[in-house]
């Protein structure tokens, strides 16, 4: 298959550029696959389509402040975004403006050193003072809201592009899905004998990168950290056992878990389970082999997140629940409303 084929017209104007008054008081889009049906409701309706047995898995990182302005000895302004977190890497930066290894960079009163420029538009900083990037960051920076936004990040972003379940900093975007979650949801699933979990992938800035070839086999997926738990292992496990569904709380979840499906599904680990995930789940590719349901929200044209969702719903019916989407005006991307696809 080609990129085109997942080209289709976004209006302007369907792009939630601010999230909902009320966290969880989006919209959702239901797909079934089996008969190929499309259902409205309400994100606060998810409830009522999970049964019993089934388990919720979400992703608990979170959105550390990336965006930092930096001046050279010269007065030049340089852009840097702190890059995600990897396993055993070093802290890394993408900036904007000329550098060479051995500049000096002044932000809010810490001064940085370039050590090393790793690759185009990559940068390997050190602290004078030897803090962590990630503390000076966070202590500083902007929350780094999409580009496709159009708009700089407000204070209210430090909250709303964060979900109610981050603990682990890394990420420098949100796993959108649970950004409309609320304790009270999960609170009336568990009622319903619905269980949680939890797993941890670090979103790169890679999830807003173009697809520059033309062929979908051609292009190589950016690299993400994932950790899995020993707890999250188990109920997996024991879910697929009773013959419950494991629901994936957006595409982050979806990549790690079916990264991780051989040592899920075959293997005894007590866990926990790390790794890199590197997967490129897209029409006529691998099948997926852990997940059973999907919640993800409305995603942009010709992106691999699109390719995914529409790995697991199916081409046809997932461009049926867009043309109806868009008909409905409904809002798209990280602050819109969401699908499920059972």
């Amino acid at each position: 298959m080609r990129v085109a084929d997942f080209d289709y017209e976004l209006p302007d104007g369907r792009i939630a550029r601010y999230p909902p008054e009320e966290r969880g008081s989006t919209r959702l889009l239901v797909m079934r696959r089996r008969e190929g049906s499309v259902r409205h409701a309400f994100y606060g309706d998810l409830d009522t389509f999970l049964s019993k047995g089934d388990l919720l898995v979400i992703n608990n990182t979170q959105v550390v402040r990336a965006r930092l302005m930096a001046v050279k000895s010269t007065g030049a302004k340089i852009e840097l975004m702190l890059l995600e977190k990897h396993e055993g890497e070093q802290e890394l930066v993408l900036y904007r403006g000329r550098l060479r290894q051995g500049d000096r960079l002044l932000s809010f009163g810490h001064e940085f050193l370039v050590e090393e420029l790793v690759a185009d538009g990559v940068a390997r900083l050190t602290h004078a003072g030897g803090e962590s990037l990630q503390k000076v960051f966070q202590a500083h920076a902007e929350v780094p809201i999409p580009p496709y936004l159009r708009r700089e990040a407000e204070p209210l972003d430090r909250e709303r592009y964060q979900t109610l379940f981050a603990e682990h900093p890394g990420s420098v975007a949100a796993p959108t899905a649970s950004l409309n979650m609320t304790p009270e949801l999960l609170g009336r699933l568990r009622s319903k004998g619905v269980d949680d979990a939890r797993i941890t992938l670090h979103v790169g800035l890679g999830t807003f990168l173009p697809i520059r070839t033309e062929s979908i086999t051609e292009h190589v997926m950016h690299r993400e950290f994932y950790s899995i738990p020993p707890e999250t292992l188990e109920k997996i496990r024991r879910t697929k056992a009773a013959g419950g569904r494991v629901v994936a709380v957006g595409t982050t979840v979806t990549r790690a878990l079916e990264h991780a499906a051989p040592q899920i599904l075959e293997g005894a680990d007590a866990g926990p389970v790390e790794a890199e995930a590197d997967i490129f789940l897209h029409p006529g590719g691998r099948p997926f082999r852990v997940i059973d349901a999907l919640v993800t929200n409305f995603h942009a044209p010709r992106s691999t997140v699109l390719m995914l969702t529409a790995a697991f719903a199916g081409p046809e019916l997932l461009r049926r629940a867009y043309r109806e989407a868009l008909e409905g005006e409904y809002r798209f991307l990280s602050y819109g409303d969401s699908t499920l696809i059972l």
